[in-house]
């Protein structure tokens, strides 16, 4: 069973400095039809003005991934990390039993792109951890790359929770299949171009959540990128 997230249908935070699309219920947006997917609960789009960011705000109990599109997106927190993230990177912050950070566009003239990703964590009140990795841009044609993961294996990121993370970036004609387990779920969200899941059109900004399914098979006639979640 395949259930299409329209773009279009997202909830939206706008204010002078921030352009920002919600897949799941967020903030003020709510919608009791999409408050997250099973232990996926966030996937924020985000477009952050030129030399303005969000605040220090805390965070707690919730692995948080940012993935950066274009531009990029300085972090700080009160862990004493500070680093900065740009397209091609993953970066993975465990609040646990509490983290306060803040998020920045450097560019004074450029904005900035991301998706804000929160997957529920396994357990509550672990310590906060941070991680932060490059998954070149010239692996792209290779199939699907693991980004982040329960054993942080082929180099992806850790995440605390029994879920996969891939990317996948197409070229025309190009065809991937990811195999479910049985009682597993995916979600897909398309970051760039047009697909087809299983039969299901996608387009830039829209997600599907997959459920009953031996397979997922994504195709691309022309170029776009993709993110996967395998989930319990």
């Amino acid at each position: 069973m395949i259930t299409r997230r329209p773009a279009e249908g997202r909830g939206r935070t706008h204010a002078d400095w921030l352009d920002s699309r919600h897949t799941f219920s967020f903030n003020r947006y709510y919608d009791p039809n999409w408050s997250g997917f099973r232990r996926l609960l966030v996937i924020n789009e985000d477009f952050v003005a030129p030399a303005k960011g969000f605040g220090t705000h805390s965070h707690r109990d919730m692995e948080i991934i940012s993935y950066v599109l274009a531009g990029a997106l300085e972090h700080r927190d009160s862990m004493g990390t500070s680093s900065t993230i740009r397209p091609g990177e993953v970066q993975r912050m465990s609040a646990g039993t509490g983290v306060r950070h803040s998020e920045y566009n450097p560019s004074p003239d450029e904005p900035t792109h991301f998706l804000q990703i929160w997957i529920e964590p396994e357990r509550e009140g672990m310590p906060p951890s941070y991680e932060q990795r490059e998954f070149p841009p010239d692996e792209a044609g290779a199939g699907l790359r693991l980004l982040a993961s329960r054993t942080g294996r082929d180099g992806s990121v850790t995440v605390h929770q029994d879920v996969e993370l891939y990317r996948a970036s197409l070229a025309a004609g190009e065809e991937v299949t990811h195999e479910l387990r049985r009682g597993r779920h995916a979600w897909a969200q398309v970051v760039s171009g047009e697909i087809v899941l299983n039969g299901v059109g996608l387009g830039p900004g829209d997600g599907a959540a997959v459920s009953e399914e031996e397979r997922v098979v994504i195709g691309a006639a022309g170029r776009a990128e993709v993110l996967l979640f395998d989930l319990a």
